[in-house]
């Protein structure tokens, strides 16, 4: 706890919370069509963010400070998009007993050491070129923000360049506060009535079936793998931390068959939002970001208790807002990225061909790089 308190720094606390921010704001539509897709009532939905955040808040939290390393968590967008197209299929008792399966699929991979195993398989330059391309369309999307919302991105990039040089730990929670400014000034955010409520979650019975098991909770397990937790190795990789992958991995699968009765589906490493964390943003001494996956932890731990409240808050800001800070905060990162791809001469070309596909945004068996957060 000494540490930890001396460790703390004010830049470790905007990371965590632009890891929320960014992973909330991308991908939260999902988890409530998602849920309402397969029938579930107003509070049951809310159910399923509360287990989210509940489980990404304590994994990040607990393997962030037991390795000492950034490890923010996050749900699986592409499990979420997954459910949404096979919903009409499936009740949602069916759905959380498909949930239960996966996670203790994820959870058996992990712990046994299969996963890690694969991983060693695949060299650092690839993962680095997959993890830069991953991240580009963030920063795609924020320079094309500018044809809708010119000054709002203009100011925001100015004032982050501005600090960038004056105060580098800060300068991505200065275009923030660039960016709210000139969101408030334009009439862009439209705050509702939030009423401070804490959400109560609803436990639903699961029920199992082969139908269930083969066409939901396999393919649930098998895209949560390989588009979420193999990017989230390869963003923890790129900053040459070296957590072990199997308990990561394991405890991820844990927390989903625990919290999948009131609605988690599916909890995996970050990947996009970590890399906010992992990077020099958080801290230029990386023995101290490590806070910044804590903090990730705590915010999702309270968006869970205030889900209602706060998914209004955030729904209320511009989504070009978002989309602006992400871009920045992620520069760094892509820029580090393309170095480690591009270092080993006999590997450059296939780094290079990998970075150029996972750009292009190619699906191939319901798997892309725009599910991954």
């Amino acid at each position: 706890m000494k540490k930890l308190v001396k460790d703390f720094s004010f830049s470790a606390i905007v990371a965590g919370f632009i890891t929320v921010l960014v992973g909330f704001s991308s991908s939260g539509v999902l988890v409530f069509q998602a849920a309402q897709a397969l029938g579930a009532t107003p509070a049951q939905s809310s159910s399923w963010l509360w287990a989210l955040c509940m489980g990404m808040g304590l994994t990040s939290i607990g393997l962030s400070w037991y390795y000492k390393t950034p490890i923010p968590t996050a749900w699986s967008t592409a499990a979420a998009a997954m459910l949404i197209s096979v919903a009409e299929h499936l009740t949602l008792d069916e759905a959380t007993g498909a949930f239960i399966i996966s996670g203790l699929l994820i959870t058996l991979s992990g712990f046994s050491g299969i996963f890690e195993r694969v991983m060693r398989f695949v060299p650092m330059s690839l993962a680095s070129a997959m993890l830069a391309g991953i991240l580009l369309r963030f920063s795609l999307q924020a320079v094309n923000a500018l044809q809708t919302h010119l000054a709002l991105i203009l100011a925001m990039f100015m004032a982050y360049l501005v600090a960038k040089r004056l105060k580098p730990r800060y300068a991505v929670l200065v275009a923030l506060i660039m960016g709210i400014s000139m969101a408030y000034g334009q009439d862009l955010i439209h705050l509702q009535e939030i009423s401070y409520q804490a959400i109560h979650p609803v436990w639903v019975t699961p029920s199992f079936s082969w139908h269930s098991i083969l066409g939901v909770a396999i393919p649930l397990f098998i895209v949560t793998m390989t588009s979420q937790n193999m990017a989230g190795i390869a963003a923890i990789r790129s900053f040459s931390y070296h957590a072990p992958v199997s308990p990561l991995v394991g405890w991820t699968g844990l927390a989903t068959v625990v919290f999948a009765p009131f609605g988690a589906f599916a909890i995996n490493l970050a990947a996009i939002t970590a890399a906010i964390c992992l990077s020099s943003e958080a801290h230029e001494n990386k023995q101290r970001r490590y806070v910044a996956g804590i903090m990730s932890g705590v915010f999702y731990l309270l968006m869970g208790i205030f889900a209602a409240s706060l998914a209004h808050l955030l729904t209320a800001l511009p989504k070009e807002l978002i989309i602006g800070v992400a871009g920045i905060a992620l520069l760094a990162t892509i820029g580090n990225g393309l170095v480690q791809a591009l270092a080993i001469e006999h590997e450059r070309e296939a780094a290079l061909i990998c970075f150029v596909v996972t750009v292009s945004g190619i699906s191939l068996w319901g798997i892309d790089r725009k599910s991954v957060v």
